[in-house]
């Protein structure tokens, strides 16, 4: 395997393992053992368990940046594209009832330890908030938009932690339903405004 493999296996299990035991509850030995190499050879790609850290947060800023641009693409509509981040509750599920949401998670985590990284996590909740602020000032709600991303973010978060909490899918699916009946109610009718869709996407 050559090291850049092997660093992104690193990266990988690493990540897995932080979002299912936590950041801190998640040992060097834990990583090596996942990825099955030797411990100086897992030295020579991660001195510390931070740096293993910041590779995952980075990782995972990659990977949503990549949904949403996939989001843009698929969705004609800012509504359909808004659809989209509620309804990966129900994509992800069976994660969340057992882990909660990975982001939020590693956010709560690392805030409770005044981890150094805590505002770097933080910034893939800021690439959701400016996300969705974009689509509610693409339907028109631009003195409000903000306001209502964070809403979204909110009740996202919310459902996740309490679905967790009691192990249950009924209640996802129920909350995802209401979610998209509230969006539904901003954009009944509104005219999504094209021309700043096409200056800013």
């Amino acid at each position: 395997m050559s090291h850049k493999k092997t660093r992104e296996h690193i990266v990988e299990a690493a990540d897995t393992l932080f979002y299912e035991r936590g950041f801190e509850h998640t040992s060097f030995s834990d990583i090596a053992k996942n990825v099955k190499i030797s411990r100086g050879n897992f030295y020579y790609h991660f001195k510390t368990k931070d740096d293993i850290l910041d590779a995952v947060i980075n990782v995972r800023l990659t990977k949503t940046r990549s949904m949403l641009a996939q989001w843009e693409i698929e969705g004609d509509h800012p509504a359909d594209r808004i659809r989209s981040f509620i309804h990966i509750l129900i994509a992800n599920g069976e994660k969340i009832k057992r882990y909660g949401c990975p982001v939020g998670t590693l956010c709560s985590e690392l805030a409770k330890l005044d981890h150094p990284s805590q505002s770097d996590a933080n910034r893939l909740f800021t690439l959701f908030r400016t996300w969705l602020c974009r689509q509610f000032g693409l339907l028109g709600r631009e003195e409000d938009a903000d306001d209502l991303a964070m809403h979204l973010l909110a009740r996202s978060q919310g459902v996740a932690t309490l679905a967790n909490a009691f192990n249950d899918e009924k209640f996802i699916q129920q909350e995802v339903k209401q979610m998209c009946d509230w969006l539904k109610a901003y954009t009944e009718h509104v005219v999504p405004n094209e021309h700043s869709d096409q200056e800013t996407g």
